[in-house]
């Protein structure tokens, strides 16, 4: 049985594995979608930037805020500075996601036009998330690495895993199946949805 260390790491890289999977795919549609003559499916769009907002903005960083960071803090102050780094760039991004929703609701609203601005901000906050992420597991796990304890690691990995979250694994479950329809919705090759048409009409409706 792997030890709290291993398993907290695996978790919070996997949960990184899974917003580069949909900031990645996101990207893909954004392009897609520059195409004036096929309108995208607005749908899967909306379900992935529901996605970016749910579960990195509302429960990941606020896990890594209260438990990694806090207890990073605890056994090495030095680490202050890369710390409350990582804590104003969580605020960022809650700001680039609210630009991400506005570039989303003017496209769907001008379509054809603004996808030029759409693509923009999916690619302002994606290389910043990509770039936050190599950050923490780069600069950040190796200090922890360093200088947690054992019963540090427990803390940790109870954290990231939900235990002490009575709801938490119906709130896990419930982005389980966000993921999935976005997969389900998406065309080849960023999921198995239908690919967009070019007669006017898109996946989601006229």
């Amino acid at each position: 049985m792997r030890d709290a260390q291993s398993e907290a790491r695996r978790i919070i890289q996997d949960e990184h594995r899974s917003i580069s999977a949909v900031l990645s795919g996101l990207r893909d549609l954004a392009r897609l979608a520059q195409d004036p003559k096929l309108k995208p499916g607005f749908d899967v769009l909306r379900a992935m930037i529901y996605y970016i907002d749910a579960f990195p903005e509302r429960m990941h960083h606020p896990k890594e805020d209260r438990h990694l960071f806090a207890r990073l803090l605890e056994r090495d102050p030095s680490a202050r500075a890369l710390v409350e780094s990582l804590q104003s760039e969580h605020v960022q991004g809650a700001s680039l996601v609210r630009d991400l929703e506005q570039a989303l609701l003017k496209f769907e609203e001008l379509w054809p036009k603004g996808a030029a601005e759409f693509a923009a901000a999916v690619e302002r906050y994606a290389r910043f998330h990509w770039d936050h992420m190599r950050r923490e597991e780069h600069q950040v796990l190796p200090l922890c690495d360093a200088a947690f304890t054992a019963a540090d690691w427990a803390e940790i990995h109870a954290a990231f895993a939900g235990n002490e979250d009575p709801i938490a694994d119906l709130r896990e479950s419930d982005f389980s199946k966000l993921f999935q329809r976005i997969v389900s919705l998406a065309p080849e090759p960023v999921g198995l949805g239908p690919q967009w048409r070019r007669d006017g009409t898109s996946p989601d409706g006229p």
